[in-house]
């Protein structure tokens, strides 16, 4: 199991997902809202690893109009990728 993210790795981590699109930020500041408590150094490697994408290739990805190719196919990518593709709390479920 991984080691939980200390305040300066998390501080870190927030700089370096500042994103270029406003959609894009629009996810990350949802997940970190909602996970950063509980945000593992795995699961900064994952988030670290969606960050190295184009904003349009991360969009496409976040929408789910793509799935992971396999050079990024790793448990702790699609872990994140998930959990950024969560609905807000607030959002009606799809029946």
């Amino acid at each position: 199991m991984s080691e939980r993210l200390d305040e300066r790795g998390l501080s870190k981590l927030r700089w370096r997902c500042r994103r270029g699109l406003l959609e894009n930020d629009l996810f990350v500041e949802r997940f970190f809202r909602r996970h950063e408590e509980t945000l593992t150094t795995r699961q900064a490697d994952g988030l670290l690893t969606l960050m190295d994408l184009p904003d349009n290739d991360l969009l496409d990805l976040l929408l789910a109009r793509r799935e992971l190719q396999a050079e990024i196919d790793r448990p702790e990518v699609r872990e994140v990728l998930a959990q950024l593709r969560e609905p807000p709390t607030n959002a009606p479920r799809p029946s």
